[in-house]
Order: C-alpha cells, then sequence, then structure tokens
C-alpha cells in the first residue's frame, strides 16, 4: 500500500474514533480537539514510514509544538463548559443530523487535516532533499506565526480571567492590531513550514496547504464563523472599523 494511501486509511480511522467518543459525550467539538493532534499523528506516522532524516524531525517537532498546545488549550477551554455554540445550533438545525456531522464535521476534517500536512507527509517520506537557506526562513516565519497564537490566546485567557470584562470584547495587546491573532498565527506557521520544505524538497505545488489552511481560517470556519455572533454589536461595529480583520495593522484612528 502507497504510504499517502495508508496516511488517509489512518485520518479515516482517527476521526472515525473522534466521531464515537464525541457521539457517547454528546459533544461534536471534540472535533476542535482531534484537529490539532490530527497533524501530530500524521506527522510522526509519515515519520516512522519514511527515512526519518534531521531534517523531518525538524520539521515533525514544529508541528507537534503547534498541534499537542492547542488541543490542550482548546480542551482546557471547552470541556469546562457545555458543548461550542456553533455545533448546539448544528446539532438543533441539521436534518439527518447524526450522518451530516460524521460526513460534514469529522470527515471533512479529516480531509482537511490530509491536504494541509501534505508538506509534513512530504518531508518525512522523501528521500531528496536540497540545501537552502530558505528552510530556516520558514522556521523564523513559523516562530512568527506560533508567537501571535500563543501570546493571542494568553492574553484572551487573561482578559476573560477578570470578572470586569465579563461581556466586553478583548480590543488591547495583539488583538488591538489583528481581530483575530490566533487565527493569523495559525495560518502564519502552516506558511512557514510550507517554506521550508519547498526550500528542501523543491515541491511547489505543496502551497495547497497554507492556502487551505489561510482560506478556511479566513473566510469560512474561522473568521466568520466567531465574528456572526457578534456581528450586531455596536462596540464591535466600531472594532471592526478600526481594527484589519486577519493581517495585523496599525489601528485606524479615525474610529
Amino acid at each position: 500500500m502507497s504510504p499517502f494511501l495508508l496516511l488517509a486509511v489512518i485520518l479515516l480511522g482517527y476521526m472515525t474514533t473522534w466521531y464515537l467518543i464525541a457521539l457517547l459525550f454528546k459533544r461534536n467539538d471534540l472535533a476542535d480537539i482531534a484537529w490539532g493532534l490530527g497533524f501530530v499523528l500524521v506527522a510522526w506516522v509519515s515519520f516512522y514510514i519514511g527515512g526519518q532524516s534531521e531534517i523531518a524531525l525538524v520539521v515533525n517537532v514544529l508541528v507537534t509544538l503547534w498541534g499537542t498546545r492547542l488541543a490542550y488549550h482548546i480542551a482546557k477551554r471547552n470541556l469546562k463548559k457545555p458543548e461550542d455554540y456553533r455545533y448546539q445550533e448544528w446539532r438543533n438545525t441539521w436534518k439527518y443530523f447524526y450522518v451530516r456531522s460524521y460526513l460534514q464535521i469529522f470527515l471533512l476534517q479529516g480531509l482537511f487535516i490530509y491536504i494541509i500536512a501534505l508538506p509534513v507527509m512530504s518531508v518525512n517520506l522523501s528521500d531528496f532533499y536540497m540545501t537552502s537557506p530558505l528552510f530556516v526562513l520558514g522556521i523564523l516565519v513559523w516562530l512568527v506565526g506560533y508567537y501571535f497564537e500563543v501570546v493571542g490566546d494568553a492574553q484572551l485567557r487573561h482578559f476573560i480571567s477578570i470578572p470586569e470584562n465579563k461581556g466586553k470584547l478583548m480590543t488591547q495587546g495583539l488583538w488591538r492590531y489583528t481581530r483575530h491573532p490566533n487565527y493569523f498565527g495559525e495560518a502564519t506557521m502552516w506558511w512557514g513550514i510550507f517554506i521550508s520544505v519547498a526550500a528542501v524538497t523543491g515541491n511547489i505545488l505543496l502551497i495547497v496547504s497554507p492556502l487551505l489552511i489561510n482560506w478556511l481560517l479566513r473566510y469560512v470556519s474561522g473568521v466568520p464563523m466567531l465574528e456572526a455572533k457578534y456581528k450586531d454589536r455596536e462596540d464591535f461595529k466600531a472594532y471592526a472599523m478600526r481594527t484589519s480583520a486577519f493581517i495585523p495593522l496599525p489601528p485606524k484612528s479615525d474610529y
């Protein structure tokens, strides 16, 4: 069996297992925890199958730092509360809920993991590497993304922990320059991984990975879904007028 096909089968089993757990606990938001860990699984299985080079090891460590931290952060935030409101809404409105949940939440997410993880699988399964300073550049880009995601999450967590801030918008720190520093950071990390992997494998087609996650976070499951909750609030409208939605930019001063 082709290693790429084997990894697809493993991902299918992985997401199906999470679906069954979600059915047991009636929490489809467990898919958000499965997201980061799915990349870690694919990374190390493909590393074990492949040549286990030092270059691949570096990329796998980066993916593991991101995936495990994200899964822990989401689990710590979500599991002490009811199911995320977005999944509750789907639970209440979807026809053929169980079938649709499996296909549209878990299997679709598994497909996205597979496509986005292509640079990781490719570097792990490749037996040819080129020397390129762009490999280091990619790591530096990844570090910028990691900073935005980790610091953005920490700033938001601290803001929410203050009782006086209940019901208020987070508009400080990194959130002053982008309404979603964590989403921007996640996309940036995958651009960094793509740069590093493309630099040493020469496979430019792997750009589908960062393009996909950038599109998902900015236009599909990230920014639009989260901001729909706040779209009618006057304070959010003012915040949105002066603050970039995704890419960090100086806030507009005339609002």
